[in-house]
């Protein structure tokens, strides 16, 4: 019948609702969202009886078309869900072909399954699928775009940032959009309506804890040797994961030096602090400061000083860890 791309999808529920439904792709919430879009428009539609076939190992295939011939006693309208998770196999691709080449009346059918290769997506039960039903494709959102999909989410809200604050949240969730739905959630109880305050939302979304982690590198960076010591001892206590730890202060040398590296090739310090992703007045004062002041060599040497410090979380080298740890920001807090 035809391919719907997801953002399509509302509009044409609005407009219609077909008999066979396929949602292709592996995009966990997005998978959800389309199918729940589509079983609410069914509900108002009349559909209130639904049967969940879940096609896993074991799963005997007669059920299928025994769910589309069986009818209600109370003449009511079903809604059949077939959850796949992954290939079929010979049955199932039999029982598939000959339920689409007669789709019971009065019933809506709903097909969910994973992102398939192109060899299963040329197959004669999934070309069927294509061909009676209509198919939408949730695959992940790119990395590029999730500031733009992060917006368009707190629009819903009646919320909005600055192109810095999507990429800080973009940067957050690193492209898992699970976290990033419970984010943009988040917001919306903790914040009010209109432009979101940067600072606002660094603080909502950063760890509840005591000890923020993310806040040692402003520590490190400014200089404050005993609030570096009384943090790392605090997230210790806390029980924060070591090699977490470590990839936030080697981030923050990485980023140091791609500033550094910005800044030597003459570009404006603003538009390199933007493309190394430092966000936040505070942050990239300290950072575009550190750049200007540390010499090359000194930050080479921290960055080996990190590589040691992972050899021993790895338990390569002999060392403590959180010492280790305080040493190599201390390196910053002269």
């Amino acid at each position: 019948m035809a391919a719907l791309r997801l953002e399509q999808l509302e509009a044409h529920l609005a407009r219609e609702l077909r008999p066979l439904y396929v949602i292709h792709g592996d995009e966990p919430l997005l998978a959800l969202e389309a199918a729940g879009a589509i079983r609410a428009r069914a509900r108002a539609s009349g559909f209130s009886e639904r049967a969940v076939l879940a096609a896993e190992r074991g799963f005997h295939w007669g059920e299928l078309a025994a769910s589309g011939a069986s009818r209600s006693l109370f003449g009511d309208k079903k809604l059949i869900e077939l959850r796949l998770s992954g290939k079929p196999g010979n049955d199932g691709a039999e029982a598939i072909e000959a339920f689409c080449g007669d789709l019971p009346p009065d019933a809506l059918t709903l097909v969910t399954l994973p992102r398939l290769d192109k060899a299963a997506q040329a197959s004669s039960w999934f070309q069927t699928l294509e061909r009676q039903g209509t198919v939408v494709n949730v695959y992940p959102v790119e990395r590029t775009r999730l500031p733009e999909w992060i917006a368009a989410r707190l629009a819903r809200q009646k919320q909005r940032a600055t192109p810095e604050t999507l990429q800080f949240l973009a940067d957050c969730v690193e492209g898992n959009l699970l976290a990033a739905h419970q984010e943009i959630q988040k917001l919306a109880l903790l914040l009010p309506a209109g432009e979101l305050d940067f600072d606002a939302v660094r603080e909502a979304v950063m760890n509840v804890a005591r000890y923020d982690a993310q806040k040692l590198s402003e520590a490190m960076l400014s200089g404050e040797r005993p609030r570096l010591a009384r943090m790392l001892e605090g997230l210790r206590g806390e029980g924060e994961a070591p090699p977490r730890v470590l990839w936030i202060l080697a981030e923050e040398i990485r980023a140091i030096c791609r500033v550094q590296n910005g800044i030597a090739a003459g570009r404006p310090v603003a538009e390199v602090l933007r493309e190394a992703r430092v966000w936040g007045d505070a942050r990239q004062t300290l950072v575009g400061r550190a750049a200007k002041k540390l010499p090359r060599a000194s930050l080479l040497a921290a960055l080996e000083h990190a590589a040691k410090v992972d050899r021993v979380l790895k338990g390569i080298v002999k060392g403590d860890a959180w010492d280790e740890l305080l040493q190599l920001g201390l390196r910053f807090a002269g």
